[in-house]
This record gives structure tokens, sequence and C-alpha cells, in this order.
């Protein structure tokens, strides 16, 4: 980080950015499919041989989906409080395992601590784990520090990942009395399910081509600004710029 990279946001109006967690802040070396694959034998006494797709999923899908893809009837479990405490035991036992195998993605440190000094925005996150485990990952790395996790929107919250948006400004506008619209909230995610939050929550969407989506993928599912990763701070700076103020993206 520079102070050049600090001028290019000094002035950005008051803006809500919303990080997901896996694969857009860190890679956590498959210790999240581990942590379903466990929570599904907690729940249910067996080991899962089929796992679904997880990413840009809320836990409750994700494990609605373990269960019907291992034959597993569903029809019982219709709420996150369901699964919550699976996950949560599941986490604790893995939780370790995170540090060790799992890192922080490129460009992640210098673009959280750039934003931090920024006195006009909030940082949290809108990820599909519950809150309990969306701390684990996050304090893990000691990545937690950059955020205000009491305004985040979790899989705890919502079974669908496009009404996360809407929770955090909820939790937003009740601890700071001010409100974020499509034009001040912003989303950073990896995937096309992350670009639909933000379309349907009315959101702007940062997307990054660090996880299983490609750059080409992203665009054409209408993300407002795909970066390659966020390594160049100053164009990932640049593109917050651009979605805050509708200034040309050089």
């Amino acid at each position: 980080m520079t102070d050049t990279s600090v001028d290019v946001v000094a002035d950005l109006p008051e803006t809500l950015i919303l990080w997901d967690v896996d694969n857009t802040l860190i890679d956590n070396g498959g210790v999240s499919k581990e942590t379903y694959a466990l929570a599904f034998e907690l729940l249910t006494g067996q080991t899962p041989l089929v796992r679904p797709a997880t990413d840009g999923r809320t836990d409750f899908q994700i494990m609605r989906e373990l269960l019907s893809a291992n034959s597993v009837d569903t029809e019982r479990y219709v709420d996150i409080k369901q699964f919550e405490g699976v996950l949560v035991e599941a986490m604790g036992r893995n939780a370790p395992y995170l540090s060790r195998r799992g890192h922080i993605l490129p460009g992640v440190i210098d673009a959280l601590s750039t934003l931090s000094s920024v006195p006009t925005v909030i940082q949290s996150v809108l990820t599909g784990n519950i809150a309990n485990n969306a701390r684990a990952k996050l304090g893990a790395f000691n990545l937690d520090k950059w955020f205000d996790l009491d305004i985040g929107g979790f899989g705890s919250d919502d079974k669908v990942r496009s009404n996360l948006v809407n929770a955090a400004r909820r939790k937003v506008s009740k601890k700071f009395d001010t409100q974020f619209d499509r034009s001040s909230t912003i989303l950073i995610g990896d995937t096309l399910l992350d670009v639909k939050a933000a379309h349907d929550g009315g959101a702007k969407i940062l997307a990054v081509a660090t996880g299983v989506h490609s750059t080409t993928q992203l665009t054409e599912a209408g993300a407002d600004v795909v970066l390659d990763s966020l390594a160049d701070l100053d164009r990932f700076l640049t593109a917050l710029v651009y979605l805050r103020s509708n200034a040309t993206l050089a």
C-alpha cells in the first residue's frame, strides 16, 4: 500500500462494501467441503458418498443438496437452525486446519487495509456461511479485524443468498442510522451467485475470477466490473471509485 493508493479512494462517498469470503478473501484449502461432510455425518450417522457444489450457495442450500445427493429425505429440513449445531461442531473440529492448508488470496491484505483507512467506507461480509463459521474462517487468518461483522449478511440470516444484501443493510441502518442503496452498496465476490445476489438485492458487483468462474463467465452474468484478482491494488481501487461514481474506468 502506498500514499498514492490511498489517494485514489480518499474522496470516496459513504460506501458499504460487502465481501464474499471463500475464494474471494481466502482459499480454505478444502476445509469447507470437509466441514460439510462432517456436518452430514454428525447429522445422519453416515459418511456422504456424493458431495454437491458449494460455490456461492448458502449453508442451508448446501446441506439440503448434500442430504438429497446422498438419498436422505430432506422434507423435514426447512430451516438453517436445524443445521447450525452440526455445522458449528464440524467447523470447531476443522478450524485448526484452515491456516495450515489454506491461505489469504493475493492483494487482499492491501485492499482491506487501504479501505480501512477511508472513514467513509464500511466493510463487512456477505457470505453463505453461517455467522459462526464465517467468523472462524476469517479469524483463522486474522482477517476479522478488518470487518464490522455485526452488520454482515450471513447464511444464518436467510436461506437465499440474494436476500442477504438487505439483511446486511438492515443491520447497518440499525447500528449506524445510515441508509445504503444500490448506488452506495458494492458486493465483491467470485461466483455467478454473487452476481445474482447483487442484481436481486439491489447492489453493484465487483467480481474477481479467483474461484471457479472465469472473467468471461462473470462478465456474461452481468458483473459491473470483473478483475482477474485483487493483486493490482490501484486497479482494484480505481474500479471501486468507478462503481461508486459511474466515472470512466480506465
